[in-house]
């Protein structure tokens, strides 16, 4: 399962958790509120670990392109270097995009 569908699914998870603790709440069903709150915690808990591993690809992803780029600077292979750069800046854009 790739980390965006967990991410989604974590969503999905939060989203439904939070309806059936706002039931329970309005039922005065202590136990419903209860079972959707935790719901709730296991949906944000898979959503984050989903970032998380996002943020860290995206790290890996930016050294790598980090080390291509210098390599291509020390050899004078512009190519290289625009391809280590595009590596990098995309790693930190998918780190970027997985803080919130």
């Amino acid at each position: 399962m790739s980390n965006e569908s967990k991410r989604s699914e974590g969503a999905a998870e939060k989203l439904g958790g939070k309806i059936k603790g706002a039931v329970g709440k309005l039922l005065d069903n202590d136990q419903m509120q209860a079972e959707g709150e935790a719901r709730e915690a296991e949906g944000r808990a898979k959503e984050e670990s989903a970032k998380a591993a996002e943020r860290t690809k995206g790290k890996v992803e930016e050294l790598a392109g980090a080390v291509k780029n210098r390599v291509g600077a020390v050899i004078d292979n512009q190519q290289m270097q625009a391809e280590g750069k595009v590596k990098e800046l995309k790693g930190q854009a998918r780190q970027a995009a997985n803080r919130r």
